[in-house]
């Protein structure tokens, strides 16, 4: 039989296992991060469990733990703290009973920074259960108000106390002084003084104009003298010029269905031709009573000069030498009208489209019309062929003259071979630029800009006696063999015309 254990015995066992009661919850506190606290400054956490012992018949149990609310809840997450179990003198025969409590691992944490705050349980085998756990148990838990954290209190996130909001002071705005009404101010009589800045406005911006005026005419005084004109013809001109801009600001002229202006071509374009017609190349012309006074007539010249001047000179020789001062119409190919402002002012100045239809319109209609065979044949041609003439075509213009039944005039040019000459020819770039040929003359491209400046030669002009064609009729023009045989008779007159004045002109430039 065995034996019973005295009372000192159990005493001194009751106190082991106080002892290691005491041992184990500061083991379980510091694993935790979490300072044994007294029940007087106790932080709060999250209750451990342990198994309850087993009830022993004696008088004297063990002391419960005792659970206390907690001070402060977290915004997101309530915290409790178990308080650490205290040793308690126990029966001998509570001793003898009850065994020790075995000790409990903490539950691993599920992040680090949740592990410093509070005590998570066991996790499940299952994570998916696991997490829904935890969640339903963090919005289940029920919000506590915080309170002040106790001074000396490590391990717990302060929070700061929340401020009672303040209503804004009013501040009152001040309210402005009505003065009382009275009867309305009546206004006064104008004053001359209160019109002084408009007049003097218009004085000055009519003093401007006339200063502007008066620079104007300066500019064309002084222009004409260049120009070597008389004294009374600048004022003529000043007089025209100033007229002219009158009457384009009153829309007083007049367009015809071609795009011929008179009034333009009469005041500005051959104006511009003029110090160039006399002064530069010092044209001279013979034969212009051959041309007739009124009525339609075509007048057939030769082509030269790489730059079609000669077409320019002729215009103004007929216009200013005939004593009925007349327009003559000339005919134009494609790219003079497709080249930009050039086409514009070559309308204006009674220019159009070399075709059959507008030739015979023109001639219809009374016009003295000019055509130049030759063509881009005659002005592109080099300085070893000079007053060669080329090819006619196939006699469209003597097609036009016999079907209207005008008269055909041959006119001879001299000079314009000499103010560009051709020496050479540039076939890749007018293949690229899509011109008919690309020149290259003793000036240019060498001097640049100042190579095209014309060589200031000495021009020759004669019309040629008409060749009337009235006589044969319009049916004549249908005729092949009769068309090919007037036009070589009118280039073998303007050849011939041209050897009798190269004999008569003493030098190119002379």
């Amino acid at each position: 039989m065995t034996d019973l254990p005295t009372p000192a015995r159990s005493t001194s066992a009751a106190s082991a296992l106080a002892r290691g009661a005491a041992r184990a919850g500061g083991e379980r506190a510091r694993r935790v991060s979490t300072p044994l606290l007294g029940s007087s400054a106790a932080v709060p956490t999250r209750p451990t469990v342990a198994p309850a012992p087993a009830p022993a018949p004696t008088s004297r149990t063990p002391r419960p733990m005792k659970v206390q609310a907690p001070p402060s809840v977290t915004p997101t997450e309530p915290v409790l703290r178990a308080e650490p179990p205290t040793a308690a003198p126990l029966t001998s025969a509570a001793a003898s009973a009850t065994p020790a409590a075995p000790h409990t691992p903490p539950a691993a944490p599920a992040s680090p920074t949740a592990s410093a705050t509070r005590r998570r349980p066991r996790a499940s085998s299952d994570p998916a259960r696991a997490l829904v756990s935890q969640a339903a148990a963090r919005s289940a838990a029920p919000r506590r108000p915080s309170a002040p954290q106790a001074p000396g209190v490590s391990g717990t996130r302060p929070t700061a106390p929340i401020r009672p909001t303040v209503p804004p002071r009013h501040r009152p705005q001040p309210v402005a002084k009505v003065a009382p009404l009275g009867p309305a101010p009546v206004p006064g009589p104008i004053r001359p003084a209160d019109t002084e800045p408009s007049s003097q406005m218009r004085a000055t911006a009519g003093l401007d104009l006339a200063e502007l005026l008066e620079m104007a005419i300066a500019l064309l005084r002084s222009v004409g003298s260049a120009a070597g004109l008389s004294p009374d013809e600048v004022e003529k001109q000043v007089a025209a010029t100033l007229a002219f801009v009158r009457r384009r600001l009153v829309g007083d002229y007049s367009v015809d269905a071609f795009g011929f202006d008179e009034d333009f071509t009469d005041n500005v374009y051959l104006p511009l031709l003029r110090p160039l017609y006399s002064k530069w190349f010092r044209v001279e012309v013979s034969g212009i009573e051959n041309l007739p006074r009124e009525g339609g007539a075509l007048l057939v010249a030769n082509h030269s000069g790489t730059v079609a001047l000669d077409s320019l000179m002729t215009q103004v020789a007929v216009h200013d030498e005939h004593p009925a001062h007349r327009h003559l119409r000339m005919l134009g190919a494609d790219l003079v009208f497709e080249t930009p402002l050039i086409g514009e002012v070559a309308r204006k100045s009674g220019s159009t489209l070399a075709t059959q239809s507008d030739a015979e319109r023109l001639l219809s209609s009374g016009e003295l019309v000019g055509v130049w065979p030759e063509g881009f044949k005659g002005i592109g041609k080099p300085f070893s062929e000079r007053y060669r003439l080329q090819r006619f075509g196939r006699g469209g213009f003597v097609s036009a003259a016999v079907r209207t039944g005008v008269p055909i005039i041959p006119c001879s040019i001299v000079g314009a071979e000499e103010i560009y000459p051709i020496i050479g020819n540039m076939k890749t770039v007018a293949r690229l630029l899509g011109v008919p040929f690309a020149p290259v003359t003793p000036t240019w491209p060498l001097l640049g800009p100042l190579g095209l400046i014309p060589l200031p030669s000495k021009w020759l002009i004669e019309f040629g006696e008409p060749v009337h064609t009235g006589h044969l009729g319009p049916a004549a023009a249908e005729d092949p063999m009769l068309v090919f045989d007037l036009t070589d008779r009118i280039r073998e007159s303007i050849q011939q015309t041209l050897h009798s004045l190269l004999r008569q002109r003493r030098s190119a430039f002379f």
